[in-house]
């Protein structure tokens, strides 16, 4: 009780904040879009550059731990295709968004509040390295399955660019590796340029759980139910299951690092499936219903989760 008490109710009373002030309205109706853009493109950025480039290659890229979240990323992913081939049939856009739905985590908007809440400063390697691989790796594999079936460009050289384009024009992508490069080169960063990106890094938690909010105002949550249902049972309990295992049973990693590991694997569906969809307008009805089921579900299972892991 004190792990959920401490740790989990003041996460999702902030998302609970937003979706009331949402429902209210009292901040508006370009609100949403307008607290999403900033927590993209200028808190997450400050903090993925700041603290990347206060520590050492060797520390932010712990090999251990990318095998364990990306491992039970793949088993899942390919379990979810697998299945959705018989039981779900559709495009190959729709498939690849449907196998994203069940492994695309919230890690930027809730893994960093969370993992930072429990864990304090030793949580925010583990959480950007899984924005670093959800945001480039998982979304370019996505773009490139929904462009082999849309057909775009004259081939697989066009698809490549337009992959290339994207990651490359990712903030969150862009400013982990600007923070690497600083830390490589051993360069300090002027305490002016270092305290402007704590303070906007800041906001990036709390800022990121209000939007969360906010954009679950409205939502239908009638499109395909079994599908999503079965969506929400691969993201909250067999990839964390699958996580579990590589991390404390086949690579033995130390416990912030595994239990970090587990926790950003039982995170809810990430907002930018929902973009995605948009964007290409496939499969967008159930990938936002995934979104806010297991959005809603989460706050039991994580619950849970943080009793079994002994976090707080």
């Amino acid at each position: 009780m004190t792990a959920i008490i401490n740790f989990v109710l003041p996460i999702f009373a902030i998302m609970l904040a937003g979706y009331l002030s949402g429902r209210l309205g009292l901040l508006g109706e370009a609100s949403s879009e307008a607290l999403n853009r900033f927590v993209y493109n200028g808190a997450l950025p400050a903090l993925f550059f700041v603290s990347l480039s206060r520590v050492g290659t060797g520390e932010a890229l712990n090999w251990s731990f990318i095998a364990a979240l990306g491992g039970g990323m793949l088993a899942t992913f390919v379990l979810a295709i697998a299945v959705a081939c018989f039981a779900f049939p559709n495009r190959l856009g729709a498939l690849g968004l449907h196998g994203m739905s069940a492994i695309f985590s919230n890690t930027g908007y809730m893994g960093f509040p969370l993992l930072i809440t429990a864990f304090g400063d030793a949580g925010k390697l583990p959480a950007i390295l899984g924005a670093m691989i959800t945001g480039a790796v998982i979304m370019p594999i996505t773009v490139v399955i929904i462009e082999l079936d849309l057909g775009r460009g004259a081939g697989p050289l066009a698809i490549l660019r337009h992959v290339i384009l994207a990651v490359a024009r990712n903030p969150l992508v862009l400013s982990a590796g600007a923070g690497l490069l600083v830390s490589v080169l051993g360069i300090s960063l002027p305490q002016p340029i270092a305290t402007f990106c704590d303070i906007m890094g800041g906001a990036a938690g709390p800022c990121a759980l209000f939007a969360i909010g906010l954009f679950m105002v409205g939502r239908s949550l009638r499109a395909g139910p079994v599908e999503v249902g079965w969506l929400v049972v691969l993201k909250l309990a067999v990839q964390p299951a699958i996580t579990w295992w590589l991390a404390y049973k086949l690579l033995s990693m130390p416990p912030v690092w595994a239990a970090s590991a587990v926790i950003l694997a039982s995170l809810p569906t990430g907002a930018l499936v929902f973009v995605l969809a948009q964007q290409y307008d496939i499969y967008l009805q159930r990938s936002t219903a995934a979104i806010v089921v297991s959005t809603v579900v989460s706050v039991v299972t994580l619950s849970a989760l943080f009793v079994v892991l002994g976090v707080g």
